[in-house]
């Protein structure tokens, strides 16, 4: 299959304006809080680094690009961007096609899919805030303008080592107004499962259920999958709203027989690195939700292409958004350019979040309302790097091993 193309919309943009600098930025924040499982696991310190690209113009228009990568591999981030910006200074910034062409030929040898990608990711959704900002209208108008006027937010975070902390996490999202909850749930967390579908429901929240299974090898089967989910519903009567990343990497050819199997919804793809291979995997039936991520899969002109796809598959597109306001900001627009109807809220405290925004994104009955502010509405401010200046102790670590479970915690009254 060729790789598919974003879709394109009238002459390039951008009046000649040309590109002058691009530069990577290493920003550090505290994450969360000791209650978190991700926390104690992976980021012991209690900071998580995000990895932005500052591209600026001829004119002096500044724009912002998050790369996901820079959580796992700060210094791979930076090293990237510093291969790529030579490629794209003195370029037309507004022939985006032309510039994403440029980045994959300049990566594509070595990290057709992976790494680069979340760097080619950055630098585009940069060009695009900065285009927005010149033309003063929302980075949405320059993808195609927007197709819907409010997007459904489903909250995201559930990875509380108690009751108490999951209860304060479920009050949390009932005063934002959003009716389902998604949790992180592992093979042997049934019952978290349980407790959380029984307690969430008195709020009148549903609940869904993160797996974990991306960085799993060789992750769990769909046996036993499907075993969790017998678990779960011989504990609660409340629904399972969607499963998501099940299975690992070495098993997602079984993701259509678990699909079939399931009786819920089954969603993932977030770490898929190009629209190619996610258009391939709705094609061979893996999803019901499919989960690109604007900062992974190549730039929000590449996550409209897996939009434009999924219409094709009959798959809902819900787009992942677990990094920093530029992240969300790059996949919030993508959405409403693409008519998406639910997307991620994520709900652990990260200053990133906020500290970034020109304005605050707007949430209306448990709905996002669409931006208003040019470009994706986000800006560094000198006073924000020194805040917030990279910490080389603020690294994700994945090869750590998860605690046994504790018998008795989640029980069920």
């Amino acid at each position: 299959m060729p790789e598919p193309h974003a879709p394109h919309h009238g002459a390039p943009i951008g009046d000649g304006v040309r590109i002058a600098a691009i530069r990577p930025v290493l920003l550090s924040a505290p994450y969360a809080d000791g209650e978190n499982l991700e926390v104690r696991l992976a980021l012991p310190t209690g900071w998580r680094t995000t990895g932005l690209v500052e591209v600026t113009l001829d004119d002096g228009t500044t724009g912002l690009g998050e790369g996901y990568l820079a959580v796992f591999a700060p210094q791979v981030f930076v090293s990237t961007v510093d291969l790529i910006a030579p490629y794209l200074i003195g370029r037309p910034a507004g022939e985006l096609e032309e510039r994403y062409r440029e980045m994959v030929l300049v990566t594509g040898y070595w990290s057709l899919q992976g790494a680069a990608r979340h760097v080619v990711s950055a630098v585009e959704t940069a060009l695009v805030d900065a285009l927005g900002k010149r033309a003063g209208v929302p980075a949405y108008e320059l993808l195609g303008g927007r197709r819907t006027d409010a997007i459904r937010l489903y909250a995201s975070g559930g990875d509380s080592t108690s009751p108490s902390a999951m209860a304060a996490e479920i009050a949390a999202v009932a005063a934002l107004g959003i009716d389902t909850f998604k949790i992180r749930s592992r093979g042997h967390e049934a019952d978290k499962a349980v407790w959380t579908l029984e307690h969430a429901a008195a709020h009148g929240i549903g609940v869904a259920v993160d797996m974990a299974q991306n960085l799993a090898d060789p992750g769990q089967s769909v046996a036993q999958a499907l075993a969790f989910l017998d678990v779960v519903g011989a504990g609660t009567r409340w629904p399972v709203r969607f499963l998501e990343e099940p299975l690992g990497p070495a098993r997602t050819a079984e993701y259509p027989a678990l699909r079939r199997a399931a009786g819920c919804p089954v969603a993932g793809g977030e770490t898929v690195t190009t629209a190619q291979e996610l258009l391939e995997r709705m094609a061979l039936g893996y999803y019901d939700l499919v989960q690109p991520d604007a900062t992974v899969v190549g730039g929000p002109r590449q996550t409209l292409a897996v939009f434009a796809g999924a219409a094709e598959h009959g798959v809902d597109v819900v787009v992942h958004c677990w990094g920093s306001a530029v992240c969300q900001a790059a996949n919030y627009h993508a959405a409403f350019a693409g008519g998406g109807r639910l997307a991620e809220w994520p709900m652990p405290r990260y200053p990133l979040r906020s500290e970034l925004l020109v304005e605050p994104f707007r949430l209306e009955d448990g709905c996002l309302l669409a931006p208003q502010a040019p470009g994706l509405g986000v800006l560094l401010t000198p006073e924000a790097e020194r805040l917030y200046a990279f910490r080389d102790d603020a690294v994700y670590r994945c090869a750590t091993p998860l605690p046994p479970a504790v018998p008795g915690r989640w029980h069920t009254d």
